[in-house]
């Protein structure tokens, strides 16, 4: 039974399953292994120092495959932003077909990406948001329920709410993300009106993945539990693997008289969580994980895990549907 959504139609996948954009994980290795074996790999444009960077990563994905690949440019909030502009002629020039957005006033880039004709998938973790990037012209959305890794936003719901209220009231097609590791997931979300899934942590705990092995053990000893929530106090609410630094965090946050920033500003630095995926030691620093961690047992390569979440999906629903038919009387 071949998948045939919406996603696997306008993307030109065989599987309908994204990877995740995560900073300092969305190399070519990666991107290109996903493409590969039938999803939709992702490059994570500001894992690249500079939008020449990202010209040279976009160029050494394409020699690794021949299928689509996308990139994800992340909006975040900073003193000194990036030069998003730059970054997104970088991926019109290059050919880039798909582009994955997310974070804050992504109106211009969106208008840019649309203007060149590229299919843009934007990243949400409320109905609202969902409707407001509408107004911009997304061609998909991806709904990110409250299990994600990273910004889970301020509302707190999860998956199970947001697909159904996503299927109820948005008229642009969108996939689910976070909490999925498997074909179960994946047949669960296309019931809930998703056209696909995105998948960040899981793609994490492969074979292809750039980062520290010992960092891919600690995911498949990990339970749905260690995960932690932290910058609530700011606003800006991310979920982490739970270590020693985020106890720090989340400690500081729930006794600080002032509620300064600048008070967790060194443990929450984003340099010494890229060292934590070259040096494999998980209490180095912050690193970014879903509850999905606690469905993760294994280290497969791409091309392993998304066979098995394809023929998983396929049983599932072939079996729900047995299930619907009428028994013959006896």
């Amino acid at each position: 039974m071949p998948f045939n959504t919406e996603l696997t139609r306008k993307l030109g996948i065989k599987i309908p399953v994204v990877q995740g954009g995560m900073q300092h994980v969305g190399y070519a290795e990666l991107a290109s292994a996903v493409s590969n074996a039938g999803g939709l790999g992702i490059l994570t444009a500001l894992t690249q120092p500079t939008p020449e960077d990202l010209r040279k990563e976009i160029r050494r994905c394409r020699e690794m495959t021949k299928n689509p690949f996308g990139v994800n440019i992340t909006l975040l909030p900073a003193l000194q932003p990036p030069d998003y502009g730059a970054y997104a002629q970088v991926v019109i020039d290059e050919g880039v077909k798909v582009v994955e957005t997310a974070g804050n006033s992504p109106g211009p880039v969106i208008t840019k990406l649309k203007k060149a004709g590229i299919i843009v998938l934007h990243k949400c973790t409320t109905i609202r948001h969902a409707q407001s990037a509408i107004k911009l012209g997304v061609d998909f959305l991806s709904i990110d329920g409250f299990e994600c890794a990273g910004h889970v936003g301020e509302s707190d719901i999860t998956n199970f709410i947001l697909l159904s209220k996503a299927r109820q009231t948005l008229r642009v097609p969108f996939i689910a993300s976070g909490g999925f590791a498997d074909g179960q997931g994946l047949a669960a979300a296309l019931c809930l009106g998703a056209e696909g899934i995105n998948m960040g942590t899981r793609f994490m705990c492969t074979a292809e993945a750039p980062i520290h092995r010992a960092i891919k053990e600690t995911i498949v000893r990990a339970q749905e539990t260690d995960t932690a929530l932290v910058m609530r106090r700011w606003t800006n609410t991310t979920r982490l693997f739970r270590n020693g630094v985020t106890d720090a965090v989340v400690r500081i946050e729930r006794e600080s008289a002032t509620g300064e920033f600048a008070e967790i500003a060194p443990y929450v630095s984003g340099k010494r969580g890229r060292e934590v995926f070259v040096n494999g030691d998980p209490e180095f620093g912050v690193w970014t994980a879903g509850q999905v961690i606690g469905l993760i047992h294994d280290i497969p390569t791409c091309d392993e895990l998304l066979k098995r979440i394809e023929k998983e999906a396929e049983e599932t629903l072939t079996a729900k549907l047995s299930l619907a038919k009428p028994q013959s009387k006896l």
